[in-house]
């Protein structure tokens, strides 16, 4: 029997153009070589494929080719269309309050946290700065001294990140080493402080409840991985004694917080295809909750809303997202994978306007701020839209890197790209 041949890819699969990041058996160097460059996109699909498969030219890799090439220069390559070229733009609707540096991205997906009114981010080389929420000078520098590949979690007096490695490292705001712990598997999501534990999500989907005390381990939830998945950076929502995360297959799991129980499973869209490539359909971003419902997007799926009580479903939408979503009193906007933004009515799923100026510029997740709606993209610009007709009302330029986060932190956005910008935005 061939030994199996376990690739990941990470990739803009967006663009439908990843890079080869590991293997555990051999591939010629010059290819892996090739590959190894492309190391700033935002998604990755892992899966198995025996080796002379891989290696043979076998077809179409389900719909991910379009333009009717084969499977290797579709995927690797040569599929993106250029981006609209967008009209100058010069007001002070998004402006930048400050701006300080953390460690390169290193192609993971950081994202930074807030405690204190210290606003955490870290880097891959292991660099984790707690910067002042007021001017964004560096109050505490702490060496991790790991890899790390999870974004940031923070609360009162305790910082948390993680590794490649599955270590995961909790720290007080002065950077002393609070404890050590191994989830056995790398994290790529940033890890959620709760008021007695510490949950933090690997990358095949597992989700550990640790003592926020001492790092020792109280539950570990699991559900079986298909095949071929999405490999993405989304964690956890925790709202009171339960977790929402989502997973493949487009389900939504809600979790009780103690004891790792599951509550309610709920099925946002379902996979559909002949090939496993066609049927992948993961929840790739954090759900978000809004009063009695929770909301999320599906890649090549739907989008939707269900019932935070048993998970009935609400509304789907024919909408596919590798992102998350947001929601305000009104609406939920979503960006898709062409790039289109969208707003819904969130009762219903009706259509509200759609943006179509920033396609193929891969918009991440929205931020809803002071009735805007902001996205940064893969150049390193961050958008305003209007609330009321999508229309594009402001900008911001960054370092020209890949917008890797955008959270909502007060009456400001920050924003991390993947050169290690962190950014302090003011929006009016």
């Amino acid at each position: 029997m061939t030994s199996p041949l376990r690739v990941q890819f990470k990739g803009h699969l967006k663009a439908r153009a990843f890079m080869l990041n590991r293997l555990l058996m051999s591939l010629a160097a010059p290819v892996a070589a090739q590959f190894a460059a492309r190391r700033r996109w935002r998604l990755a699909v892992a899966f198995s494929v025996v080796a002379s498969a891989a290696l043979s030219g076998c077809g179409t890799f389900g719909g991910g080719n379009s333009s009717g090439g084969s499977w290797f220069s579709g995927w690797f390559g040569g599929g993106g269309k250029k981006p609209v070229v967008l009209a100058e733009m010069k007001n002070d609707t998004v402006t930048i309050a400050w701006t300080a540096y953390t460690g390169k991205s290193g192609g993971y997906l950081f994202a930074p946290a807030f405690a204190d009114k210290l606003v955490y981010v870290a880097g891959h080389d292991g660099t984790l700065n707690a910067l002042a929420d007021e001017g964004g000078r560096i109050v505490t520098r702490i060496d991790a001294k790991a890899k790390l590949s999870g974004g940031v979690g923070a609360a009162e007096n305790i910082v948390v990140v993680a590794s490649n490695k599955g270590e995961v490292l909790a720290f007080d705001p002065a950077g002393r080493s609070l404890w050590k712990s191994s989830v056995a598997g790398e994290v790529l999501a940033p890890p959620s402080v709760m008021a007695a534990n510490v949950i933090v999500r690997t990358a095949d989907g597992r989700i550990f409840a640790l003592n926020r005390a001492d790092g020792k381990r109280k539950w570990v939830f699991q559900r079986p991985p298909p095949s071929l998945t999405l490999r993405t950076n989304a964690g956890v929502l925790v709202s009171g004694n339960t977790i929402y995360a989502g997973y493949p297959g487009g389900k939504v799991v809600a979790i009780e917080a103690e004891s790792g129980k599951p509550t309610w499973e709920a099925t946002v869209s379902l996979p559909r295809g002949a090939t496993e490539l066609e049927r992948v359909a993961d929840v790739s971003g954090i759900p978000v909750l809004d009063d009695s419902r929770i909301c999320a997007s599906v890649y090549q799926g739907r989008t939707g809303c269900v019932e935070t009580l048993n998970g009935n479903v609400l509304w789907t939408r024919e909408i596919s997202s590798a992102d998350g979503v947001a929601i305000d009193a009104k609406y939920l906007y979503v960006a898709d994978v062409d790039g289109n933004v969208h707003a819904l009515d969130k009762t219903t799923g009706a259509s509200v306007w759609k943006q179509e100026k920033l396609v193929n510029r891969d918009p991440g997740t929205p931020v809803v701020l002071k009735g805007k709606v902001l996205v940064g993209d893969a150049n390193g610009l961050i958008h305003a839209l209007s609330v009321e007709n999508g229309e594009l009302i402001g900008r911001a330029t960054t370092d020209g890197s890949r917008i890797v986060s955008l959270l909502a932190y007060g009456d400001h956005a920050v924003a991390q790209t993947d050169k290690g910008a962190v950014y302090l935005l003011t929006v009016k």
